[in-house]
């Protein structure tokens, strides 16, 4: 009340200069004590803020500023990666399936052509890097199986001939997880594959795009272990990738898994800076045109990633929020390119190549390993609730019967046996 009322004062001044010297003279120590506020504040800073790199604290600088472009901030921040077709992203999450090694058969693609990509690491470094437990999670993952949290829808936007969806959910351990979805029209799910593959292409359309190299590739399975670095805006650091990644294929769906690997062959430096936690895979495949035509001429992306840049989650998620929609439009261009370029009748790259190397493998009986996985989990909890009820009905029976005898042998009147009786009552309820 004390201020609204020197406000009134201030207020009834008879010119503007008036006032306005007032409102500073009002003003001017509440901003000391702010200044000095801040200044005390950093002097004893918390461990958190010691340990947050002067990067991050640029990014955090910057994506403040109303100045700085948003697509700026998002790309700082390692949002575009969340964007299906610009990125690859990361982390080794492998599940415990046993069942999937039963169904994998080793694809029967050969090749003729010479390899034009030199290895540069020793060879059978990476040879085990992407497993059929990494297919078995990106699996349950699309079938909305795997056990996480549940999603919380971010965003649902469409252009013409593109429409995307996103998701978020918080782990108890580790980076947000991000899922998304985009249907893109006119497109084949093989050419959109070899999109994704094709680094050499990359550079004509992803602008954050250093260089890339292939470190090895198995022809046989298609697994390639490649090294990337992109480029961040002048407050940040680069960023290094070494990925694994490997296609399995069924029924002309394609479930693509790249990751980030160890790698002892490529020494570790300050810049760029190393990105460990990474985890982008996605699901490929046909769908239905939104034309209303009944036709399978759309292809859709299931997406599924989340990486630790070094960045603090809630900034990046913040900045997702932000510039999800902006990065996401950019991506469809290069799509367009990339078809173009392959009607065009251009001899394909050697990472294209390696894009239709896939390995074999039934979704449907990988499908009816989980249902029946699933029903005799249900199965086993049931057999268990069951046991805990009759656990619980032997002392109901104890407490019943040793209140009958009690009653006959202690007294016969009605009013004590009435007592007894309802106490045992009371006690055979417990456990319920």
């Amino acid at each position: 009340m004390a201020m609204i009322s020197v406000l009134g004062e201030i207020l009834r001044r008879p010119t503007l200069g008036a006032i306005v010297e007032e409102m500073i003279r009002l003003m001017g120590p509440i901003w000391v004590a702010v200044i000095i506020g801040v200044l005390v504040g950093w002097a004893w800073k918390p461990k958190w803020a010691k340990h947050l790199g002067k990067e991050q604290l640029d990014c955090l600088k910057m994506c403040s500023s109303p100045e700085t472009p948003l697509s700026s901030c998002v790309s700082s921040l390692g949002l575009a990666n969340l964007c299906p077709l610009k990125f690859q992203q990361t982390t080794s999450v492998a599940s415990d399936s046993r069942d999937v090694q039963a169904v994998v058969e080793a694809s029967t693609f050969s090749s003729s052509s010479s390899s034009e990509c030199s290895s540069t690491q020793v060879e059978g470094e990476f040879t085990n890097s992407i497993t059929n437990d990494d297919l078995d999670h990106l699996f349950k993952l699309v079938e909305v199986k795997d056990g996480g949290p549940a999603w919380i829808q971010m965003m649902d936007r469409s252009t013409p001939t593109m429409s995307y969806q996103a998701w978020r959910r918080d782990p108890e351990t580790g980076p947000p997880q991000y899922r998304s979805r985009t249907v893109f029209e006119d497109s084949t799910p093989e050419l959109t594959r070899d999109f994704f593959w094709d680094d050499e292409f990359r550079k004509k359309w992803d602008d954050m795009h250093i260089s890339a190299e292939t470190l090895e590739e198995y022809p046989s399975t298609g697994t390639m272990a490649v090294h990337w670095v992109r480029k961040f805006p002048f407050f940040c650091s680069d960023r290094e990738y070494v990925i694994g990644r490997r296609i399995w294929e069924s029924k002309r769906s394609y479930y693509c898994v790249t990751k980030g690997v160890p790698c002892s062959s490529v020494p570790r430096r300050n810049k760029p800076r190393r990105v460990d936690l990474y985890y982008s895979s996605w699901c490929i495949r046909a769908v239905e045109s939104s034309r209303g035509n009944g036709q399978l001429t759309a292809c859709e992306v299931l997406l599924f990633h989340h990486e630790d840049m070094g960045i603090p989650w809630e900034i990046a998620k913040l900045g997702v929020r932000q510039g999800m929609w902006g990065a996401v439009k950019k991506i469809e261009p290069g799509l367009r390119a990339y078809q173009k370029e392959r009607a065009s009748g251009s001899p394909i790259s050697r990472c294209a190549f390696m894009a239709q190397v896939n390995t074999k493998f039934s979704a449907d009986y990988l499908r009816s390993l989980e249902n029946n996985t699933s029903c005799s989990s249900k199965a086993e909890q049931q057999d268990s609730s069951k046991k805990q009820s009759r656990r619980n009905n032997i002392p109901k029976f104890l407490i019943i019967g040793g209140a009958v005898v009690l009653a006959c042998t202690l007294d016969r009147g009605l009013v004590t046996k009435a007592i007894i009786f309802g106490v045992a009552r009371k006690f055979s309820r417990i456990g319920r």
